[in-house]
C-alpha cells in the first residue's frame, strides 16, 4: 500500500485486511488517464458505492434520532450532510484530500481543492471501509466523521442549500424565482472561473465566484441571503421539508445535479 494510504489509515484509526483496498479509493482518474501503464483502476466505481452505503447510513441514523419527524424534513436533514459541499466539509476537517493520488496536470489545477473531488474521494474511502470491513465498521467512520452536522441542533430551513432557501424566499417577498446572470466567464475549459450575479424581484442581491456555474450561483445565493434585512427574511415560509418531492430526488447524486450543495 502506498505510503499516503498508510498513513492516512494509521491517522484515521482504520485497519483493512487488504490495504490495496484504501489505496484504490486514493487514485483520481487524472492519475490513471496519464499513467496508463500502471494498469490502475481510478477510485469512481468505489464512489458509487460509497454514495449508497453513506445514504443508508445517515438515512438510518435520522430516522432513528427524529421519530417524529416526516419524509420531507428527514430528506432535507440528510441532503444538507451528503451534498457536495457537505461531504467536502467533512473531506476537509478530515484532511483526507492530502492522501488523494492525482494526475500532474489535475494537482496543478487545484483539482485536491474542489468541493466535488473532495466529497467523491471521502465516498471511495467509505465504499473501501465497507468492502473491507463490513457495515459496522463503516458506520462508526461515517457517524464519527459526521458527528459535528449530525449533532447540530438546526431547523430544516436552516439546512437547505442556498438556491432552495433564496427560491422560497423570492417567491414569498415577489412570487416570481430569483434570476441568475453570468457576468463573467473566464480561462480554459478545465480550470474556468465563474462571476455570477442574482437578482429578486429585479434587484441585485448578491454576487459570487466559483470554478462552475453552479458553485457561482451558489455562492451568490449565500451572499443574497446575508444581504437581505431581517424583515423580510423573516417571511420566509419553512415548508415541511420541501415536501414530498424533495424526497422523490433519489440518490446523492442525483440531489447534487439538482443543485442541492451549499
Amino acid at each position: 500500500m502506498p505510503t499516503s494510504a498508510v498513513e492516512l489509515a494509521d491517522r484515521l484509526g482504520l485497519t483493512f485486511d487488504d490495504p490495496a483496498v484504501l489505496a484504490g479509493a486514493l487514485v483520481h482518474s487524472s492519475y490513471v488517464n496519464e499513467h496508463p501503464e500502471a494498469g490502475l483502476e481510478s477510485n469512481e466505481r468505489l464512489e458509487f458505492l460509497g454514495d449508497a452505503v453513506l445514504s443508508l447510513v445517515i438515512s438510518e441514523y435520522l430516522y432513528q434520532r427524529y421519530p417524529h419527524e416526516p419524509e420531507g424534513i428527514l430528506t432535507t436533514r440528510r441532503a444538507a450532510i451528503v451534498s457536495t459541499s457537505g461531504l467536502a466539509r467533512i473531506s476537509g476537517r478530515l484532511a483526507i484530500g492530502e492522501a488523494l493520488v492525482l494526475g500532474q496536470g489535475a494537482a496543478s489545477s487545484g483539482e485536491r481543492d474542489r468541493s466535488s473531488v473532495l466529497a467523491g474521494l471521502f465516498e471511495a474511502i467509505v465504499a473501501a471501509i465497507f468492502l473491507d470491513r463490513g457495515l459496522d465498521e463503516a458506520r462508526d467512520f461515517i457517524l464519527g466523521a459526521a458527528a459535528p452536522e449530525l449533532h447540530a441542533e438546526l431547523s430544516a430551513a436552516a439546512l437547505k442549500a442556498p438556491k432552495s432557501r433564496l427560491q422560497e424566499l423570492a417567491f414569498a417577498v415577489s412570487g416570481h424565482p430569483p434570476s441568475y446572470r453570468i457576468v463573467s466567464s473566464e480561462g480554459p475549459d478545465h480550470d474556468r472561473h465563474f462571476v455570477v450575479e442574482v437578482a429578486v424581484d429585479g434587484v441585485v442581491r448578491g454576487q459570487g465566484e466559483g470554478r462552475s456555474r453552479r458553485e457561482a450561483e451558489t455562492r451568490a445565493a449565500e451572499a443574497a441571503l446575508e444581504a437581505i434585512d431581517a424583515r423580510e427574511a423573516d417571511v420566509t415560509p419553512d415548508l415541511p421539508g420541501a415536501t414530498a418531492g424533495a424526497g422523490a430526488q433519489g440518490s446523492t447524486s442525483a440531489r447534487r445535479d439538482e443543485g442541492l450543495e451549499a
